[in-house]
């Protein structure tokens, strides 16, 4: 049975439970999945358009900038190959532990033109391994 790829490639993304979000050069949101809207809390149509801005902690977003112009500017990011965990925003101002990768894509040139991150919502788990870490410590100071 032959599928058409462009079809396959929208019927994967918009179908995934990870978020994924493309931003160009900017950082404005040109692609924001069905994983997206229920991770952040925003309908892809309130997104579209917006800067990045709306997930990232206000505390963040100097340095998130800085490193996003360089990439752009470099065609460089060593988040295509690495896990990044970093905390995000939801629409309703909670918090979340997300990890991602990044895809940067580029023109037919090789010229950057945004990159896709693929995000995991890793609050539970990070939550879990915090309050272990806490009992750990609880133990140690007990048995000194």
């Amino acid at each position: 049975m032959a599928v058409d790829h462009a079809w396959l490639c929208r019927q994967i993304v918009g179908g995934a439970m990870d978020g994924v979000i493309f931003a160009d050069r900017e950082g404005a949101i040109r692609l924001w999945n069905s994983g997206a809207e229920k991770m952040f809390g925003y309908p892809a149509g309130e997104a579209l358009g917006q800067s990045l801005d709306i997930i990232i902690p206000e505390r963040l977003r100097d340095r998130h900038w800085s490193g996003y112009r360089q990439v752009m500017a470099s065609g460089v990011t060593r988040y295509g190959e690495q896990l990044l965990a970093v905390p995000a925003m939801r629409k309703d101002g909670t918090r979340i532990s997300i990890e991602f990768t990044i895809v940067l894509v580029r023109d037919e040139k090789g010229e950057p033109i945004g990159s896709a991150a693929v995000i995991r919502d890793v609050t539970a788990r990070w939550q879990k391994e915090k309050e272990l870490k806490e009992k750990l410590a609880a133990l140690e100071s007990q048995s000194k």
